[in-house]
């Protein structure tokens, strides 16, 4: 609940303390976590008068890890999100698996003084998945993560997983949220079956997870782009993991608008092109400066396809909804490339949502052609 949508009670409430919400007629909505210091001044757990007990938090893990083992359960994948806040339930709190490892993550102060308490409810489903190791990535933005063991033993700072059978390196000491984006593995997929006898140019490539599935998948080029040569590091190992030869394919460190403006003056052209940029909306403020750079971003990106080429463009901007992102493809956009949405997907089920928490299915990733 918003802090401004709140009257008042919070004034002597702890972080992570839990607080019986009223309506204005005093009936009972439901218990949650207080967080008074923040915008989202609680988050709802329970209805009505349901305290969370230890009941609430072992249910609520059992459900997840048992939803993950029915999804998973061809061992093809062992890269995943066994918990995803608000869409189990458990908001505030993420847990990826990477294999043996699994990171969890908190969002909001509340979350993070009840590490304790959600660590001894899920450890011993996470067990049960051949977790080996749980710990705690905390660290603002930008800072190095500091990683916290909370359950068994410490992990190594990298680590070898599989995606749909293709084995990838994911950096858990220095990658980005839990060491890897897992909301995009389907569609990294989509993109390796797309990709057979074709050029592929991925744009914001990080560790090169559309790129091995491109190449894995019968691309007779890929050319990975980003800012960060240290990703491309990552990308070459996953490469070598995954037996491709990283020499046969490109890994360009550049800033991407840049690289599509000289790349466009060199008449360069590639048959699938893949757009994955960073959040351009950080807040509801910066949504009209967002699309007016998704507008930008994928003239830019169209001036580059060949011929009969394919378009994948992808935001995880929340604040940026379906229906507006898909008018940053219109024909204006795209120009003299005759373009038609065939697919606008999102995240994995391992991802779930609210059916009322629009903000929860913050991924799109359209694919055009």
């Amino acid at each position: 609940m918003w802090q401004d949508s709140i009257a008042g009670g919070l004034k002597d409430a702890e972080v992570g303390d839990e607080v019986q919400v009223l309506a204005p007629d005093g009936s009972p909505v439901g218990r949650g976590l207080a967080d008074p210091g923040s915008p989202i001044a609680v988050r709802l757990w329970t209805k009505g008068r349901k305290p969370i007990g230890e009941d609430v938090w072992k249910a609520r893990s059992e459900r997840a890890c048992a939803m993950r083992r029915r999804l998973f359960d061809d061992h093809a994948t062992d890269a995943y999100r066994v918990v995803h806040g608000e869409g189990d339930r458990m908001p505030g709190f993420v847990v990826d698996r990477y294999g043996p490892v699994a990171v969890a993550r908190t969002d909001g102060d509340a979350a993070a003084t009840r590490i304790d308490d959600f660590a001894r409810a899920v450890w011993p489903e996470l067990e049960t998945l051949g977790v080996a190791s749980l710990v705690h990535r905390a660290g603002a933005k930008g800072e190095t993560p500091r990683i916290e063991v909370l359950r068994g033993r410490p992990p190594p700072d990298t680590i070898e997983v599989r995606e749909h059978g293709v084995p990838f390196v994911v950096d858990l000491a220095r990658g980005q949220k839990t060491g890897a984006f897992l909301d995009q593995r389907e569609n990294r997929a989509r993109v390796g079956e797309l990709a057979r006898g074709r050029r592929v140019l991925n744009l914001f490539s990080y560790a090169g997870g559309f790129s091995v599935h491109a190449a894995r998948g019968g691309a007779t080029h890929v050319t990975s782009v980003d800012v960060a040569a240290a990703a491309h590091a990552t990308a070459q190992a996953t490469f070598r993991a995954a037996g491709v030869d990283a020499r046969a394919h490109a890994f360009v460190t550049a800033d991407v608008r840049a690289f599509l403006d000289a790349a466009r003056g060199r008449g360069d052209r590639w048959d699938l092109v893949i757009s994955d940029p960073p959040s351009f909306a950080p807040n509801e403020k910066a949504r009209p400066r967002a699309l007016t750079a998704y507008r930008a971003l994928h003239a830019a990106c169209a001036k580059v396809l060949a011929p009969g080429g394919i378009l994948c463009a992808a935001s995880c901007s929340s604040h940026v909804d379906a229906e507006a992102f898909a008018s940053t493809l219109d024909d204006e956009v795209l120009g003299e490339r005759d373009l038609s949405l065939l697919e606008l997907r999102g995240a994995g089920a391992d991802h779930p949502t609210l059916a009322a928490f629009p903000e929860g299915r913050y991924l799109k990733f359209a694919v055009l052609a």
